[in-house]
């Protein structure tokens, strides 16, 4: 396993945000965290970045413990947030060559032309970020966080406020990531993006993981309705929803 995390244990003075999170993510997968609104996502993720520090419980990324090897752990890694890493003043070659610095790449130029070309963004390599459109400003952010070949890649809610086209654009690139071994865990809140690209998916809720696997097994958790005459397959929406429900049932 690339990801493992075991009885993770997060406050914030009164407010339990993480109570005892397990989970594991396979190599070469695209593994989507769901969640509600301060459900925990972010704080997760900020952990196994080594941004913030577990008050109890274990993590390791590539087998480097985030607590004991932290150094270790972020060189294995690169982080995408919600918002885009991207200086605006500078031109689309000089934050890849800034990054690239940065990280000590051999042949830095060599190494940005490549991503331009991958990304889609030759023609517009020398002009200024801030013409960038989202979809531009994004797929630039994405390229960067893959200087110094990370194996995994955490991306924290990375189309939010984009337009449906620009995210379809992030969509593509993240599958083909996907395809070339590397890890990436994915947060959201659009459901249609899990339902898109994530070979399986965890929904984190009062703290802790309540459901997890594959789109397919996750319908099996979805109560079963009335057939009158067309079976519908639920979508990802109908069944999160379901389960945050029946959650919140017990709770009461």
């Amino acid at each position: 396993m690339v990801i493992q995390i075991s009885g993770l244990y997060k406050s914030f003075k009164d407010n339990d945000v993480l109570k005892g999170v397990d989970l594991e993510i396979q190599r070469g997968e695209i593994f989507a965290l769901l969640g509600s609104n301060g459900a925990g996502k972010t704080t997760m993720v900020n952990i196994l970045a080594t941004l913030m520090k577990p008050d109890r419980g274990s993590a390791s990324i590539c087998n480097y413990d985030v607590l004991r090897q932290p150094g270790k752990v972020r060189q294995s890694i690169s982080l995408t947030g919600q918002f885009a890493a991207v200086d605006s003043v500078l031109t689309g070659r000089e934050n890849l060559m800034l990054i690239a610095k940065l990280r000590g790449v051999k042949n830095a130029g060599a190494v940005a032309e490549d991503l331009l070309e991958r990304f889609g963004l030759s023609e517009l390599a020398n002009k200024r970020a801030a013409v960038y459109s989202g979809g531009m400003t994004r797929r630039l952010d994405i390229a960067m966080s893959l200087i110094g070949d990370p194996e995994v890649i955490f991306l924290d809610e990375p189309t939010t406020g984009l337009d449906p086209e620009a995210r379809i654009e992030v969509w593509k690139k993240v599958s083909e990531l996907s395809l070339g071994g590397t890890t990436i865990l994915l947060t959201t809140q659009y459901l249609e993006e899990a339902e898109q690209l994530a070979s399986r998916i965890a929904i984190l809720h009062g703290g802790k993981i309540i459901a997890k696997g594959t789109l397919d097994e996750l319908k099996k958790l979805f109560p079963p309705k009335k057939m009158e005459y067309i079976a519908k397959q639920p979508t990802l929406e109908e069944i999160f929803l379901a389960i945050i429900g029946s959650e919140q049932g017990k709770s009461q």
